[in-house]
């Protein structure tokens, strides 16, 4: 099913923006991942595989086979929000390292390596090393996921992943700001609530 809106990037973490791949932007649930069409959709909009790559599965994979593939994404979105929640707050440990394994098995089936390229938004162009993957199954689009979840693992401190504090919002994020004082998602959705609730309840009180 073509999700009515849009998928939600406001972590500032491309790990945690999978974990709010199912959240709930004004009334109703929407998981962005429900089915395969959702997944490649939502792959497509996070910029972690690329066009030609999306296409060329869609066209060559087995009558469901994209749709099992959603159903992992979301298994493993789950175990790891179950990971992030238990432990957001406070540093990880190098304790932590044995709950992680089924994110080791999935990262050890990446087909990835490096390749010199021209890179000509530069003037003169000029050559870097980039890192390239193999996409030789539909399960190959896990790989990006999982990389990303690892690198919220070694990349973000736990200390300032944080959940919304909207009251009825779901969404994680990497408070990334001076002071770490980020309270929302999104000042344009739960911060603006908010701030209505608070005017409400100025006003009653007059």
């Amino acid at each position: 099913m073509t999700q009515p809106v849009p998928a939600l990037f406001l972590a500032d973490s491309p790990g945690l923006d999978f974990l709010n791949s199912v959240a709930t932007p004004v009334d109703t649930p929407v998981d962005w991942l429900d089915d395969g069409e959702g997944l490649l959709s939502w792959l497509q909009q996070a910029q972690l595989v690329p066009d030609d790559t999306i296409r060329s599965i869609r066209t060559h994979a087995l009558p469901g086979e994209i749709d099992r593939l959603a159903d992992q994404a979301r298994t493993l979105r789950e175990w790891f929000r179950g990971f992030v929640r238990a432990r957001m707050g406070h540093p990880l440990h190098a304790a932590d390292l044995s709950e992680l394994g089924p994110l080791n098995q999935l990262l050890k089936r990446d087909e990835g390596y490096s390749e010199i390229v021209a890179d000509n938004a530069e003037e003169p162009p000029t050559l870097r090393l980039v890192r390239m993957r193999r996409w030789n199954s539909p399960e190959a689009l896990l790989l990006p996921i999982a990389e990303s979840l690892a690198q919220v693992i070694t990349q973000e401190d736990f200390s300032f992943v944080k959940a919304c504090e909207g009251p009825a919002c779901t969404l994680l994020f990497a408070d990334h700001t001076r002071g770490h004082a980020r309270k929302w998602c999104s000042m344009s959705l739960c911060g603006n609530r908010a701030k209505q609730a608070a005017h409400r309840k100025r006003m009653a009180g007059h």
